[in-house]
């Protein structure tokens, strides 16, 4: 086969989607992120329907002001980033509005929940924010995507009775350790008596400046295991996102010996077969 075509057929057989119906929300880390909020929304329910909401936010603050330190999560906010608000001419973290009613008020009528819970447009807090997490959660949907060909390629290799390890550091190698710091595990190792494959699997639904560092970073990978005759670097790649970085991609096809997608994921599982037998 012609050397560009064997390229183009590579790029023809990307499948169009790696997503499954499971994939979409991950309803159990939705219900882990809810019950450690729970007692301080059902606490904060108290403030719904309250004709003064200056007094009540007063009234529960005096009872339990850790109830106020789940707002954030309120606007879809997470915790865990230290979100920074410009606050007239300075800039304060988000959760310095907790820490006093006054404050506290503030939050509730420039973010403009005073006027939701006024008018009791939220009935439970709970149930409002189990919302909120999921759709905060369709952000790991991408991650997902990864997870799922991660999963692919075990069953794969299981189906057949191949043995492997998963994300193995490259500190494991230390004939290879010159890779540098960037590199902290491959998705995959295989070990035979004649050689170790380390393989990094990824898949992409969708493009974007980051296939093209990823192609290229695997290039120098490559490049730096290929000289130590007992081991071998093994890309195995998928999705149409690669078809916005194809140029990137089709380096990466000439220059890194053991590529394959989906498709021809079945070339170097028969091979690996053949060394085991």
């Amino acid at each position: 086969m012609i050397k560009n075509e064997e390229f183009r057929l590579f790029l023809s057989q990307l499948s169009e989607t790696n997503t499954t119906l499971d994939s979409f929300t991950d309803f159990e880390k939705v219900r882990r992120n809810i019950e450690k909020v729970s007692i301080k929304l059902n606490q904060l329910n108290y403030l719904i329907g309250k004709e003064s909401l200056e007094e009540a936010i007063h009234d529960l603050y005096e009872e339990n002001p850790k109830a106020f330190q789940v707002l954030d999560i309120l606007i879809a906010v997470r915790k865990d980033k230290k979100t920074r608000i410009l606050d007239k001419d300075q800039i304060v973290f988000l959760d310095y509005y907790f820490s006093s009613p006054q404050l506290i008020l503030e939050y509730f009528e420039k973010t403009g929940l005073a006027e939701i819970f006024r008018n009791k447009e939220i009935t439970n807090l709970v149930d409002y924010v189990f919302g909120i997490e999921v759709g905060l959660d369709t952000n790991a949907r991408k991650n997902r995507g990864g997870e799922s060909m991660s999963k692919t390629i075990s069953q794969h290799f299981e189906s057949v009775g191949i043995t492997y390890r998963k994300e193995v550091s490259s500190t494991t190698f230390p004939e290879i350790i010159s890779l540098g710091a960037d590199v902290k595990r491959f998705d995959f190792v295989i070990d035979i008596k004649r050689k170790t494959y380390l393989i990094e699997a990824n898949y992409y639904n969708t493009g974007g400046s980051k296939l093209n560092e990823v192609a290229r970073s695997y290039i120098e990978i490559a490049s730096k295991i290929q000289p130590y005759s007992n081991y071998e670097f093994v890309w195995i790649t998928d999705g149409q996102g690669w078809l916005s970085a194809k140029n990137k991609l089709e380096e990466a096809y000439y220059a890194i010996p053991s590529i394959y997608n989906l498709v021809t994921l079945k070339e170097f599982i028969e091979n690996i077969q053949k060394e085991l037998s």
